[in-house]
């Protein structure tokens, strides 16, 4: 399939196929353990047919399928091992690719939007994909100032076939929950579905990423690239270079991914307080692993070391050594069709109840959830009760640096979705109030990441520095009396 199928009955019946698919699936499964093959066995034989047609569906229909795919893909880490090995590959593959569209619809779009002269702006442009995503296809071309650049073509129909696809998907929601353990599929499908005229609005995205480019210009971690045009349907930013963070997770080594575990969790929560901003996608599909810049120098008191290299003649290298290698990779962030809007940042009430979760206070944290209306009035809840279900979610800003892993991820899930387990109870109980939604999606997408990665990264440095209401709000003030505009762990230290 080379194009977006756009027909509702075309999509709906593909779509329709999978609850079908599933339990086709496990009829068979029953009959070959009666046929004398081992429960095991078995089962991997079932999870890997079901990956192999899950996955090949939600990637040829792009849209709203492809869409919940990648959403989904960042919680792999949360299912069993056994489970998880299949799904696996066909969860990086859909990250990063999906079948393109014909080169006579790329060029059509490209007329229509940029004129019909649209080859004069670029001094090449190549017609095989770079890149493919939910609702559209980036090319890699030269602008015709030369800059390198990245062109994102929307699929035609992608609206439509959006839309369609969450509706579809909504109704066999409770069949797609075993992917992810202790997870409500359907409210996330409804966010989706809410956000899907964003998705679609290039102007919105480029003032989004013009915002975020701005203010990352001069960061040494993070790179934002440029917006170079934009018009409905079609956005030219600059293309940057890297290690796809999908290959860092398969194939990294143990600097690299922690390295990008790091600058993840920075971004992740500097964000917000920078720009306004949440980047509300954060699949690995739109990160990159970004080498050193060569024309910085890895010693800022040292103009001439842009090497990296440690230089023994210096007595400033004491130790030998240089800051080169994985500690001076960089983060490339793509992709900022979906933004949460948070013009004070992320809310203090986060950081104010994780402080005082770390702390023990039963009562208070209790009551600023009450507050908030993560607990009911019509709820009655134990404070103490409350308390141990947030602790082992919270654990890793309890020390220095930790130690994320697929293992961690599925205890947390598997503790969540035992309905014998009293976290399980409780959590049902709780409410999750419309304005943390997003903040609540991206926050465990970004951990999901992050055990993928196996990263130890030291959140709770992050935390300190970016998170509003985590420090005691008078050490936040003595810091910004005292040093306006720097971050209170760098005072703190």
């Amino acid at each position: 399939m080379s194009d977006l199928p756009r027909k509702a009955v075309t999509r709906t019946a593909k779509l329709a196929a999978l609850p079908l698919g599933f339990a086709g699936r496990a009829t068979w499964g029953l009959g070959k353990r009666i046929g004398g093959k081992s429960a095991e066995l078995v089962a991997r034989e079932v999870q890997q047919r079901t990956a192999d047609q899950l996955f090949k569906v939600l990637g040829e229909l792009k849209g709203g399928a492809m869409k919940l795919g990648q959403a989904l893909s960042v919680f792999e880490s949360a299912l069993p091992e056994e489970v998880a090995g299949p799904y696996r590959a066909a969860l990086t593959k859909l990250q990063e690719a999906a079948p393109p569209m014909p080169n006579s619809t790329v060029h059509a779009v490209l007329a229509e939007r940029l004129g019909e002269d649209w080859r004069e702006l670029f001094l090449s442009f190549e017609d095989k994909p770079s890149a493919a995503a939910s609702i559209g296809q980036v090319h890699r071309a030269v602008w015709h100032d030369g800059r390198d650049v990245a062109v994102k073509v929307q699929y035609p129909g992608a609206g439509e076939a959006l839309l369609s696809d969450l509706t579809q998907l909504s109704r066999f929601a409770r069949l797609l929950g075993p992917l992810v353990p202790g997870m409500d599929i359907k409210p996330l499908i409804t966010e989706l579905r809410d956000r899907v005229s964003e998705e679609l609005d290039y102007e919105q995205e480029a003032q989004s990423q013009r915002e975020h480019a701005e203010e990352f210009a001069d960061d040494p971690d993070v790179v934002v690239p440029g917006v170079v045009h934009q018009s409905d349907q079609v956005l030219v930013t600059e293309w940057i270079d890297g290690v796809p963070l999908a290959d860092v997770i398969a194939d990294g080594t143990a600097e690299q991914r922690d390295r990008a575990g790091q600058l993840l969790a920075r971004f992740l929560f500097s964000g917000p307080a920078r720009t306004g901003l949440l980047h509300a996608d954060p699949h690995p599909g739109n990160f990159r692993l970004l080498p050193p810049d060569p024309a910085v120098p890895s010693d800022p008191a040292d103009p001439e070391d842009t090497d990296g290299t440690a230089d023994p003649a210096d007595p400033a290298d004491t130790d030998g050594t240089a800051e080169t290698g994985a500690d001076r990779w960089r983060l490339g962030v793509l992709d900022f069709g979906t933004v949460d809007r948070l013009p004070g940042g992320l809310p203090p009430t986060i950081g104010n109840s994780l402080r005082l979760t770390l702390q023990g206070d039963a009562d208070a944290v209790y009551e600023l959830l009450r507050e908030e209306g993560f607990v009911r009035d019509s709820v009655d809840l134990a404070p103490d009760a409350v308390l141990d279900y947030l602790r082992p979610i919270i654990e890793p800003a309890l020390v220095e640096e930790f130690a994320f892993s697929r293992g961690w991820m599925r205890n947390q899930a598997a503790r969540i979705a035992d309905p014998r387990s009293p976290a399980h109870q409780l959590g049902k109980q709780l409410n999750l109030p419309p304005a943390y939604l997003l903040i609540h999606r991206v926050t465990l997408s970004t951990i999901g990441v992050l055990c993928q990665l196996g990263a130890t990264v030291r959140l709770r440095e992050e935390l300190e520095s970016w998170l509003p209401g985590f420090l005691p709000q008078e050490e936040e003030e003595w810091a910004e009396e005292e040093c306006p505009g720097e971050a209170p762990s760098e005072l703190a230290t």
